[in-house]
């Protein structure tokens, strides 16, 4: 992504910020302050470990669930990052790719993978899980930031075999994330990212929801930013 739209999306997401406080959202609490943002590449293993510290307990507070897919919310800890989005199985495009870990009990959107371990595929989404998305400025929510879409007959689009089968920039790669005390944390094997070592990140916390009936709303928007670990989305944070 170009430095100027990145700048761009990074006083979005700052005014967000200061949004999302003034709404003291019911998610908005400790378990999504951040206090660390950390990616160390475990050489001997061929991964790549990432890591957010926050305030609270990570991954204790989830979403309350409303019923259906339209409207429903979804949490993340996000990691923005400085990969191209060929180094994770997508086409090339403009956009941020982020890794984020989410947790939204009204639908499963990780068919190939049991993450509750109890023999159903289609019933863990409030497990929570990662995907690759590309972000992109879209200021049609107040978060600033969307899920890139494209239109379902674009032939030009390029997606992992392991995507969730929506018209969105997104993949379901299965990495594992594991929580404890105030760590949430997801494993990412080298080959997964293209053998890349050199990128820079950062650490967003947020409120996502879904869109299903608006036609001019993003399917998956940002609605509000709780907290970065930058502060300004400057991704000034390298690889150990």
């Amino acid at each position: 992504m170009k430095t100027d739209n990145l700048l761009v999306i990074g006083m979005l997401l700052a005014g967000s910020l200061f949004t999302s406080c003034a709404q003291k959202s019911p998610y908005n609490n400790e378990d999504f302050q951040i206090k660390a943002a950390q990616v160390t590449h475990e050489i001997d293993l061929g991964v790549t470990v990432w890591e957010l510290a926050v305030s609270g307990t990570a991954g204790a507070t989830l979403p309350t669930a409303v019923g259906q897919l339209d409207g429903a919310p979804v949490l993340g800890y996000v990691f923005p990052t400085s990969l191209q989005t060929t180094d994770v199985g997508f086409n090339e495009t403009e956009g941020i790719v982020a890794l984020a870990l989410t947790s939204h009990p009204d639908f499963d959107d990780t068919p190939l993978w049991d993450e509750n371990n109890d023999a159903i595929f289609n019933n863990d989404g409030i497990i929570w899980h990662p995907h690759w998305v590309v972000l992109t400025e879209d200021k049609r929510v107040t978060g600033g930031l969307s899920v890139k879409q494209f239109k379902k007959a674009d032939e030009t689009v390029v997606l992992p075999p392991t995507n969730p089968g929506m018209p969105m920039y997104m993949d379901s790669p299965g990495y594992p994330v594991l929580t404890k005390n105030s760590i949430i944390k997801v494993v990412v094997p080298d080959y997964r990212i293209n053998n890349r070592t050199d990128f820079k990140y950062d650490g967003v916390t947020a409120f996502m929801k879904v869109n299903t009936s608006v036609d001019d709303m993003p399917m998956l928007g940002v609605y509000e930013v709780f907290s970065v670990a930058s502060g300004d989305l400057s991704l000034p944070y390298t690889v150990k």
